[in-house]
């Protein structure tokens, strides 16, 4: 048992600082969107930043299927310590980009590469951090284990909007504006010099050291797009159970600040204050959900999410919008990620569970990282264009559509709760007569 908790630290440390670097870009947006465009329509700032946002969504897939292929065949243990690497550089890129008045679109030139170069990264680290802590984990406590992803990746994101607090109340506006912005960014990139230390010396999980004694055709295959495609049906599930659940989950974390500065009228620093209250209880609503999984399984728990985020979505933002002050935003915001924990505690151990283990990395994140390019990444840039074109309403039943979609498959996938992860696809091999042997850096 200790050694499970070993490993599932070691995983989840790592993922909370690639969501620290990752979400700061979208919370400090509005002090930084002014310096690396002219001067305009703020909503129009908040767009490019958006837009530049969106574009590492794109570079996801590209993350996906090649950390996804490191993955599985280089081990688990590989493709996180290079996940981390390149979150460093990018969060270090970010810090030291110049502003539209010292070399004019040259930042934004800057800008985009690190969001590329994030792109990659977190498009690798899903995947991989999901497969790894599900891998890591017990049996019969995979669903509590692997939901861990998510108290890490909202504890990543708790730790930015704290840090943008503690700012806020330290620095003046102005201060913040100009170079103030920078200091997440140059935090980010310490942590994560931290974490490659961490993973370095991590243990890699006994599943993946049980299909070491493959070879032939099998380990020539392992991690390709020809394995994959042995899959297709499953690949397609893991597209559309996301659809709904990452533009929900993205519209109540990332977007929310904004919804509630941009839209709402509240004070930045009340919208942020929303945020931070409202994902720390959602951080601690995860483990509780993941636990409730593994006895009742995974298809309840998807099925009611989709049910409340279809038939509550339109309501909730129409209630925040004209929220006006702390306590009923944060009570519209808690009901909101109430009803996505029923996705996000479980989503990484449900799409683990439907692939085998030489393919499961790349299983897990190409078609995930599909998904979100699509409807994670791009959430945030349709929100502000349904506002700028004057119908922002159509974005919630945007969000509401989305999660329709996800419920018609949730309703009819099979549960993946008892699957064994050794012999799930139906082509793995029995685990050698050998003890598997944990590797050290």
């Amino acid at each position: 048992m200790g050694q499970h908790w070993k490993k599932i630290w070691v995983g989840s440390a790592g993922n909370m600082v690639e969501w620290f670097d990752w979400f700061v870009y979208a919370s400090f947006a509005t002090y930084f969107a002014g310096s690396f465009f002219p001067e305009g329509n703020d909503t129009a700032k908040l767009m490019n930043t958006a837009g530049i946002f969106a574009v590492g969504f794109f570079m996801r897939p590209v993350g996906g299927w090649l950390l996804g292929r490191v993955g599985d065949r280089k081990g688990r243990k590989a493709a996180l310590t290079l996940t981390v690497t390149m979150m460093s550089a990018s969060a270090v890129l970010i810090a030291v980009a110049p502003t539209y008045a010292v070399a004019g679109y040259g930042g934004v030139a800057v800008l985009l590469v690190a969001r590329l170069l994030q792109g990659l990264s977190v498009g690798g680290e899903y995947a991989a951090s999901a497969t790894y802590l599900t891998e890591a984990s017990a049996p019969g406590r995979r669903g509590f284990a692997s939901s861990f992803q998510y108290v890490s990746m909202t504890a990543g994101q708790i730790l930015g909007l704290g840090l943008q607090i503690l700012l806020q109340n330290t620095m003046s506006d102005d201060a913040l504006h100009s170079w103030g912005w920078r200091i997440p960014f140059v935090v980010g990139a310490l942590g994560a010099a931290v974490i490659f230390y961490l993973r370095r010396n991590m243990l890699e999980t006994e599943v993946y050291a049980d299909v070491q004694g493959e070879d032939g055709a099998e380990l020539e295959e392992r991690g390709t797009i020809k394995a994959l495609l042995r899959h297709k049906r499953e690949a397609v599930l893991v597209i559309a159970l996301t659809m709904g659940g990452t533009v929900a989950y993205y519209t109540y974390t990332t977007y929310l600040t904004k919804y509630l500065s941009n839209s709402a009228g509240l004070s930045k620093q009340t919208a942020t204050l929303v945020s931070f209250c409202a994902l720390t209880v959602f951080m601690c609503l995860q483990p509780l959900a993941g636990a409730l999984s593994d006895r009742i399984g995974r298809r309840p728990l998807l099925i009611t999410f989709a049910v409340g985020s279809t038939f509550l979505t339109v309501p909730i933002m129409t209630m925040l919008k004209h929220a006006g002050s702390f306590w009923p935003a944060l009570g519209l915001a808690l009901l909101a990620l109430v009803v996505i924990t029923g996705y996000t505690s479980i989503n990484a151990c449900v799409k683990a569970e439907l692939f085998p283990t030489n393919v499961r990395s790349l299983g897990v994140a190409l078609p995930y990282a599909i998904a979100n390019a699509l409807f994670g990444g791009t959430a945030e840039y349709v929100a502000l264009w349904f506002k700028n074109a004057g119908v922002e309403s159509g974005y919630y039943w945007y969000v509401a559509g989305c999660a329709a979609v996800s419920l018609i498959v949730y309703l009819t996938m099979r549960e993946t709760r008892d699957i064994d992860l050794k012999t799930v696809g139906g082509g793995a091999k029995p685990a050698p007569a050998a003890p598997a042997v944990a590797e050290r850096a």
